[in-house]
């Protein structure tokens, strides 16, 4: 798949602290890639350089492989995890700001913010203050002016933040209908169950250092360990003096971890030959959350 945006060995330090140490990340064009991390990982001082607001101190950044750090500005889309919408303003006057400032004219903007207002059902937030509006209320219209001028890449950092469940479904929805549209999404979060349900891609930052990297099934494959979740119909049989390893067990079920050399078809025919009705057969991977927490120590924010 061709690459919307290469990062190649970026590097910056503050002072005499390395935020980002030699970066290189490769991200599709119309895919879903979540930027991980910890606090103090990296993941903001690197969405900065993306989107210019400081620049690398070596390294490259190509978009489309082109390296124009001002040209690129208009084609981001970036909602930062501190919002930034003026408070006093009305929404109507906020958008059309937001939006001139990306290059639209004012018929193009105004055109834009009524339907996303109509798509959103917020038509009668127009000339409503910002600060009349609720936190949850605040993040679409902070959303609205991130997407508003169709960037092809769009930068979301914590877009969920604050939004109660109805809600949330609705910007994860609009995510899949950007990338549906040809839009490129990065997606920063602490939030490891959004990352599994909306990520084609991940990266896992450390300290300035990138980790991990790839395809969300791959790396659970990755570091899967071999464990397997079988249901009977009956009562679970027990294991003791068997070669199979118990980990869990439940009235009817039973976790089992296989050693290396061990077969997971052999301990299904094994069951079975004892006359056992099996009802699921399940290989368990471990969970983005996990992998985090194995890689990064201690717990992640989730």
């Amino acid at each position: 798949m061709e690459n919307l945006l290469e990062i190649k060995d970026v590097r910056k330090t503050f002072e005499s602290t390395v935020a980002v140490g030699g970066i290189s990340l490769e991200i599709p064009k119309g895919s879903i890639f979540g930027l991980l991390g910890p606090n103090g990982a990296g993941k903001t001082t690197l969405i900065r350089m993306i989107t210019n607001i400081v620049a690398a101190d070596s390294g490259t950044i190509l978009m489309d492989g082109v390296d124009d750090p001002k040209g690129r500005m208009l084609l981001i889309g970036y909602m930062p995890e501190e919002r930034g919408l003026y408070k006093k303003m009305k929404v109507g006057e906020q958008l059309t700001y937001l939006a001139r400032l990306k290059g639209l004219s004012s018929k193009q903007a105004k055109e834009k913010i009524q339907f996303w207002l109509d798509h959103f059902d917020i038509s009668d937030w127009y000339g409503k203050k910002v600060e009349e509006l609720s936190k949850g209320m605040q993040q679409k219209i902070q959303f609205i002016s991130t997407i508003i001028h169709e960037p092809p890449l769009v930068i979301l950092d914590e877009p969920f933040s604050g939004l109660d469940p109805v809600n949330s479904n609705l910007i994860r929805d609009e995510i899949f209908r950007l990338c549906s549209l040809g839009s490129t999404v990065i997606f920063s979060t602490h939030r490891m169950e959004q990352v599994e349900q909306i990520c084609d891609k991940i990266a896992l930052i450390h300290k300035g250092e990138k980790i991990l990297e790839g395809d969300i099934e791959g790396i659970k494959q990755q570091f899967k360990e071999n464990k397997f979740s079988i249901t009977f119909a009956e009562a679970a049989p027990s294991l003791e003096g068997t070669i199979y390893k118990e980990i869990k067990r439940s009235e009817k079920s039973l976790t089992v971890q296989l050693q290396e050399e061990q077969d997971s078809n052999e301990l299904l025919k094994f069951f079975v030959e004892k006359g056992l009705r099996v009802t699921a057969f399940n290989e368990l991977l471990p969970s983005i959350n996990e992998i985090f927490i194995q890689q990064v120590g201690g717990q992640s924010d989730e």
